[in-house]
């Protein structure tokens, strides 16, 4: 059982419904507003009975969303979702009396039973006569029947599930301010594997009881908070001065610790990482930036929020939000808190604390944290999705090997068949933040907030029947673009079009599967033809013909067939660089008549046979070029 998998869904699942709680909040925020003073208090009565009605159906909401999130959006899951909730909480208040109320837990088991049921009948037929009501059209059926002896069975466990729920509670909030202290630890450490979803919902949907203005019980941290609980908030509070100033005190830490040649695109990424955490509480792009180099500075960072949750505690402060702890949320949301101002001198002091402690963390060990190393940052997205989603696809291991693709906010959650062939470099180098392997194939790759547009276009490239044809790296180094080859016919694209490289070491590899159709007799460049009979030219530096092979060894001859990452050439480096114009090697694609478009991995640190930095989509009516050897060029 992929317990792991499913946990993963789980929590992406978990997201679909709390989309709608900043909905709710604005509303009741704007129903605060003076409106009698312009005599519109209508206007007002309206808007609070908006945002009240959204966390009044909130277990409602969260079995639709769950049973939608867990079946790829199936309607007829939600669909069923829908009606067995109304059936369970008719029956059970009727039975069991209005004091009984799962609550959002509630919501969410049922959304699971939609989504099982769903995904066991999806593909059953029946006999023809009868087939209208097979496959997904079974569901609604048999949901009916399963609600049904929920019902039976909630009604004889009901009363003991209420009264273990309430010991676990008073348990739970007995605990005080080490309660507060351990979720934040806990919270904090579960973000990496995106479990953190899973865990908040009891805390956030279920802990603690309030009756409100119209005596309806109200259940959990968050919807007591709206709701006007003046003890409700000691589970969210706390983590206020962490995303507002903290987190953005770690993004400043690593620019100023950032290569001085460096620190102008550091400072681009990461403040826009902090404004974007301090504006809406984002933490994974500036968690990610340090979390795989030091995991034992995340610890500590953990540890910290818990201490931020702990004296929050202390203080009797109490601050909520309907997405995450924000200046947003903050804003919005004062209103209703106890003594929510405290939160800003206490933020102060922590972003304070952090920002020393990283920049003495990261000098004293070294930490190779962005702008440190020239391969580890993270990279600026210039809207060229549409182009990088195809390359990202091939580092995942391509179309065949992923069983599974999801996105929340900030990453793609996947299935794979085999996670050994995910090209974890090359992903980096696509912008991925950070990589996670779950086991299970289960693994996370955090592209921060453009995850679900990667996601939707990779589907796109899944789906086209096209013939791609995707390149790796021929050799450890930087890639440049072709026009800034120190050579005019190169440049122009003369010979062709493709991509350079600077190398760092002398060896070349084969960049695709094909067959070498040509090996000059100077050894300094070969032609390789793929099998849909792109013919590819690799021209190891600029004028190095003229050195007649005397620093180049040969290990193909024209005919043999090569696979991706297949040494071809090595060469002595520094004699070659010495004796030539320039190290730039160009990858090109000579018969470029047979390219339809084209996409490019960002210009940096390459190593070899590295995965996915350049990639070509066919004409339809592309077929295999006449083998020859290209253009000859010195």
């Amino acid at each position: 059982m992929n317990w792991m998998g499913n946990l993963q869904q789980l929590g992406r699942s978990l997201m679909m419904p709390t989309i709608t709680l900043p909905v709710a909040a604005i509303l009741l925020r704007l129903g605060t507003l003076p409106w009698d003073r312009i005599h519109m208090p209508r206007v007002g009565e309206i808007l609070l009975l908006c945002g009240t009605t959204i966390f009044t159906y909130l277990p409602l909401i969260f079995a639709v969303g769950v049973a939608l999130g867990l079946t790829e959006s199936a309607g007829i899951a939600g669909m069923s979702a829908l009606i067995g909730h109304y059936m369970f909480s008719e029956a059970t208040q009727r039975y069991l009396g209005d004091s009984f109320q799962l609550g959002v837990p509630g919501g969410i088991l049922i959304g699971l039973l939609a989504a099982v049921i769903y995904h066991r009948v999806k593909h059953i037929q029946l006999p023809e006569s009868i087939q209208f009501f097979g496959g997904p059209r079974m569901v609604p059926l048999l949901m009916g029947l399963a609600i049904f002896l929920l019902i039976l069975l909630m009604i004889q466990v009901g009363p003991v599930l209420e009264t273990g729920m309430e010991k676990l509670t008073n348990f739970i909030l007995g605990l005080g301010g080490f309660g507060t202290f351990l979720y934040g630890i806990i919270h904090r450490l579960l973000v990496p594997s995106g479990l953190h979803h899973v865990f908040n919902n009891f805390f956030w949907f279920q802990l603690g009881a309030y009756n409100d203005a119209q005596g309806q019980p109200v259940f959990g941290d968050l919807p007591r908070y709206f709701a006007g609980d003046p003890t409700a908030g000691m589970y969210m509070a706390g983590l206020y001065p962490i995303m507002m100033f903290a987190l953005p005190a770690i993004a400043l830490a690593i620019i100023q610790e950032a290569r001085e040649d460096l620190k102008p695109k550091i400072r681009t990424t990461f403040l826009t990482a902090a404004f974007a955490c301090f504006l809406t509480g984002v933490t994974e792009p500036i968690e990610f930036a340090f979390l795989f180099v030091a995991p034992y500075l995340f610890f500590v960072h953990a540890i910290l929020s818990g201490l931020a949750m702990w004296i929050a505690y202390v203080l009797d402060i109490h601050h909520g939000f309907s997405y995450s702890a924000g200046a947003i949320d903050y804003l919005i949301n004062l209103h209703l808190s106890t003594r929510g101002l405290l939160l800003i001198p206490i933020g102060l002091a922590y972003g304070f604390v952090y920002y020393v402690l990283f920049r003495w963390a990261i000098r004293r060990f070294r930490i190779p944290t962005p702008g440190r190393e020239e391969g580890s940052q993270l990279e600026e997205w210039a809207g060229d999705i549409p182009y990088r989603s195809p390359l990202i696809l091939q580092a995942l291991g391509g179309k065949e090997n992923i069983k599974n693709i999801e996105a929340c906010i900030t990453r793609l959650r996947l299935t794979l068949v085999n996670d050994r062939q995910m090209d974890v470099s090359a992903l980096r180098l696509l912008g991925a933040a950070g990589v996670i392997r779950l086991g299970g194939g289960n693994v996370q790759v955090v592209f921060g907030t453009y995850s679900e547009l990667i996601r939707e276009e990779m589907i796109k490239s899944m789906r086209k029947d096209i013939q791609q044809v995707l390149f790796s790296s021929p050799m450890q180094g930087r890639m440049i673009p072709l026009e800034e080859v120190p050579d005019k016919i190169f440049a122009g694209k003369l010979v062709g079009n493709g991509v350079a490289f600077f190398p760092d070491k002398g060896e070349l590899v084969s960049p695709v599967a094909g067959k070498i159709i040509h090996v000059y007799p100077t050894l300094h460049a070969l032609g390789i033809e793929t099998e849909q009979g792109l013919q590819v030219l690799l021209h190891i530096g600029i004028d190095t013909a003229g050195l007649q092979g005397k620093y180049f060894t040969a290990y193909v001859k024209e005919g043999d067939l090569v696979e991706p990452g297949q040494l071809l050439v090595r060469f002595n480096l520094q004699k070659v660089k010495k004796n030539c114009k320039s190290l730039a090697t160009p990858m090109l694609i000579t018969n470029v008549d047979m390219v339809r478009s084209w996409s490019f991995a960002p210009y940096k640190a390459v190593k070899k046979g590295q995965a996915s930095v350049m990639s070509v989509m066919l004409k339809n009516t592309a077929t295999t070029g006449v083998t020859g050897g290209g253009n000859a060029y010195g």
